[in-house]
């Protein structure tokens, strides 16, 4: 009986010990420094565009499916004005909501590109995420932002990549 309490007792000990590890794409302190005010922009034009992304896929069968890494690409293509991201937010394959990356609008220079990061150990999306951004230009000869997704993965001597793109909501 003894011997079994200290058994127990080790294994609460490492599993106490084991350092959660975080998650590479909620980096809170990038998007606080792209923050910025769009208090006075009155004559700002809101948009919505939609991503996929597939942070597992089906692998063989059904039952068994392969996780990937996700980088999103959020991307100015203007080449004279600033494009605003006023949200980003992350769901799973049933719609529901995981995470919104900012909680404040940022602002990306022309032709700047930031990333998201969705790491291979992050499956909370699963075969069938979704991203929602929404943004904002200073009129409409200003181009709209541009999103895409490359999901990768890589097992030995195997690897797997593709990508997705953006398609603008009307609502």
């Amino acid at each position: 009986m003894r011997s079994s309490f200290i058994i127990l007792w080790v294994f609460l000990v490492l599993c106490a010990c084991t350092e959660t590890k975080q998650i590479s794409s909620v980096n809170s302190e990038s998007w606080k420094q792209r923050s910025v005010s769009l208090e006075g922009k009155d004559s700002l034009l809101y948009g919505k565009t939609y991503l996929p992304v597939y942070s597992e896929i089906y692998s063989f069968s059904e039952s068994q499916t392969t996780f990937l890494t996700v980088t999103v690409s959020l991307r100015n293509i203007d080449m004279d004005s600033p494009v605003y991201i006023t949200s980003a937010d992350y769901y799973d394959t049933h719609g529901d909501l995981i995470r919104n990356y900012f909680k404040e609008p940022i602002a990306l220079n022309p032709i700047e590109t930031v990333e998201i990061i969705v790491d291979e150990e992050d499956d909370l999306g699963g075969v069938g995420g979704n991203f929602i951004f929404e943004w904002a230009i200073d009129d409409d000869a200003v181009n709209e932002p541009l999103f895409e997704a490359v999901m990768i993965s890589m097992k030995g001597q195997q690897g797997l990549s593709f990508t997705t793109q953006g398609r603008k909501l009307k609502k």
